[in-house]
């Protein structure tokens, strides 16, 4: 037997790369987790948005539909259900979620609108980068970037939970520590962006 008939006779037996299903636990993860948006603000808004029971609803709804977010991501990876639609929805359900709670809090007067307005920013102009460079590549996300994501959380939570005014510190600083976090992470996203496409059009120069 030839090389070339060995050769082909080990490609015909190698398998086939399985196709990941777009319907998997993932990707239900994270539909769920954008069909949750509307039941918190629902939550968030309902008598006035500011009883108390009302208040603890929309903070559960909130964080059930948080932790989806580690769960989804987890799972795509460790059991290979990584698709095209997860890559895209994933994103998009994690920052309707982040800027329905920013937005609605800021809408009933427990959060100023700076606050929001920092934050919903950056995440735009984030989107805006990852357009600019996306035929040069992809920015993964940095440990930077998780740790901004949990403090809004966190903060986001803290603003939600009907606890009177003796959390009025802790609120203050955790939002604090997201804000710098999101400002930080925001920079060294622009640097990393600048640094990826002046490599990707060296590269294609050369």
């Amino acid at each position: 037997m030839t090389a070339d008939g060995a050769a082909s006779d080990s490609a015909a037996e190698r398998p086939e790369p399985a196709t990941v299903p777009l319907v998997n636990i993932a990707n239900i993860l994270t539909v769920s987790r954008l069909l949750l948006v509307p039941v918190f603000l629902v939550a968030l808004f309902w008598a006035d948005g500011h009883d108390t029971l009302w208040r603890w609803i929309a903070t559960g709804v909130f964080a059930i539909a948080s932790i989806t977010d580690r769960i989804d991501g987890d799972l795509a990876r460790k059991r290979g259900l990584v698709t095209d639609f997860g890559k895209v929805a994933d994103p998009i359900a994690d920052k309707a979620l982040t800027g329905a709670a920013l937005v609605g809090l800021s809408l009933l007067g427990d959060l100023g609108w700076w606050v929001t307005w920092v934050i919903i920013g950056r995440e735009v102009a984030v989107t805006l980068l990852r357009f600019w460079v996306i035929r040069h590549g992809v920015i993964p996300a940095s440990h930077g970037g998780k740790i901004k994501t949990l403090l809004q959380a966190i903060a986001i939570g803290l603003y939600l939970l009907p606890l009177g005014g003796w959390a009025d510190l802790p609120r203050w600083v955790v939002t604090g520590a997201a804000l710098i976090a999101t400002v930080g992470t925001g920079l060294d996203y622009v640097v990393r962006a600048v640094r990826l496409r002046a490599a990707g059009r060296a590269k294609a120069n050369a």
